[in-house]
């Protein structure tokens, strides 16, 4: 349940990030770089709660 739980919220605050990025007044590459930045973070902290890492 734990799991399951930490899964959920790490889901909601990497939604939560990429929509604030959206509303930051910069140009569109640097939107995309933040972007991609924030994935790969949220991929391997879902990976580390999943103890592939």
């Amino acid at each position: 349940m734990t799991l399951l739980i930490s899964l959920l919220v790490t889901v909601l605050v990497i939604v939560l990030i990429l929509y604030l990025i959206n509303l930051l007044p910069i140009d569109g590459r640097a939107k995309q770089i933040a972007r991609i930045i924030v994935i790969i973070i949220g991929i391997l902290s879902l990976l580390r709660y999943l103890a592939v890492f």
